[in-house]
């Protein structure tokens, strides 16, 4: 008897659909036209378009055993394949709920509305990738992930895009000491004393985001260095910084250790979070656990 390949659907829900247009505000402002609701209707319908298109794409295939949800956790259901509609934001979320071994593929159910850099192809070429991605063949990328560790917990092997460690307010200074590791734990240098907006560090496929707004550099996607950048580093008089920005080899960690009361842990976006006190090192290294990326378009696959 032959078993059916599993393929789990996450998909996004929309500005739309998480406030609805029974907020009076929002309704207010799209009926009067307003520029800061100008393509929330646009966004809405094009993504739902997306999701109708790929219910009923699976539902024709008696091949597959298919699951839909807009939530989703790491239940061990050993996924043949995880597909995600909606957009980058979508894809990292869900990406914290994959395993090395799943390959997962990302459709733009918006793209006049999502940069969808993560993204394959959007929804006029979705059965097309399904079938390709089903079939093996699309390119599949092995994405370099970052773990974090606090007070010597792991908290996560799966960030993709960056960590920013800061402040709770963002008008409130970040304060805390950066020390480089190697790979033997021992200090790269001497330990630096920072007050700054906070760090951004994350593997290569976020390098093209916030890191490089704050001026980083863009590495190559299959680089499996991990980047540091610090947001807005206070220089007073004449003090020079060693450790604003910087890179980690293999086997090498990144320590920063608070000495503020009320930081936090954003890790890839503002959904998930950790409080971080005073006192608490937070460790950063490459994770042994990488991401596959079917049909990435992006930068640099050399």
């Amino acid at each position: 008897m032959s078993t059916k390949t599993k393929v789990l659907v996450v998909y996004k829900k929309t500005t739309l659909q998480r406030y609805g247009k029974d907020d009076a505000r929002i309704a207010k402002l799209i009926a009067e036209g307003d520029a800061s609701v100008d393509v929330l209707e646009h966004a809405h319908e094009t993504h739902v378009a997306t999701l109708e298109r790929a219910k009923a794409y699976f539902k024709g295939r008696k091949d597959l055993s298919v699951t839909f949800r807009h939530q989703h956790d790491d239940d061990g259901n050993g996924w043949d394949l995880v597909l995600t509609l909606g957009g980058d934001g979508t894809l990292l979320w869900a990406s914290h709920t994959v395993d090395a071994s799943t390959p997962m593929l990302a459709i733009n159910s918006s793209p006049d509305t999502s940069v969808g850099y993560f993204c394959a192809g959007d929804a006029s070429e979705l059965e097309e990738l399904v079938d390709n991605a089903l079939s093996g063949d699309l390119t599949p990328t092995r994405l370099t992930r970052m773990a974090v560790e606090v007070d010597g917990e792991v908290h996560t092997r799966r960030v993709l895009n960056d960590i920013l460690f800061c402040h709770k307010s963002p008008a409130a200074a970040t304060r805390y000491l950066i020390t480089p590791l190697d790979t033997d734990g021992k200090p790269l240098g001497e330990s630096e004393a920072h007050t700054s907006s906070g760090i951004w560090v994350g593997p290569a496929a976020g390098s093209t985001a916030a890191q490089r707004s704050a001026g980083g550099k863009v590495l190559r996607i299959q680089s499996k260095k991990i980047q540091w950048v610090v947001r807005e580093p206070y220089r007073p008089g004449e003090t020079e910084l060693a450790h604003t920005k910087g890179l980690l080899k293999a086997g090498e960690t990144l320590s920063v250790k608070s000495k503020i009361r009320e930081g936090r842990i954003f890790f890839d976006g503002a959904q998930k979070v950790l409080k971080v006190d005073i006192g608490s090192e937070i460790r950063l290294r490459r994770s042994d656990e990488s991401l596959t990326l079917l049909g990435l378009r992006a930068r640099g696959r050399k």
